[in-house]
């Protein structure tokens, strides 16, 4: 993957309602405005965008998806990234998702 622009931002860490729900951080508003107008063409199915995330020390392959109800991206926090990085739920974190 060739790295356009690089995304810095803080972010709270939250967990979807429905029972085993997948947890999220949610991009700014204004970041997802921004990378929403340069890269909609870029989008697959349901707004999914290939991206290079980067949480604390570790780096991974990933996408992210824009939530037409909340006007954002969203980024899947895997179980095994939250443990690694010791990501706790509604505690601020720091992230980068590279496009």
């Amino acid at each position: 993957m060739i790295t356009k622009l690089n995304y810095e931002f803080s972010a709270i860490p939250w967990q979807h309602p429905s029972p085993g729900g997948w947890c999220f951080v949610s991009l700014p508003k204004d970041v997802s405005e921004e990378i929403r107008a340069a890269f909609k063409f870029e989008e697959e199915g349901w707004g999914r965008l290939k991206t290079l995330a980067k949480l604390g020390n570790t780096e991974w392959k990933t996408a992210i998806w824009f939530d037409t109800k909340i006007g954002s991206y969203l980024l899947p926090l895997k179980a095994a990234i939250r443990k690694k990085e010791n990501i706790e739920l509604g505690k601020e974190i720091q992230v980068m998702v590279c496009l």
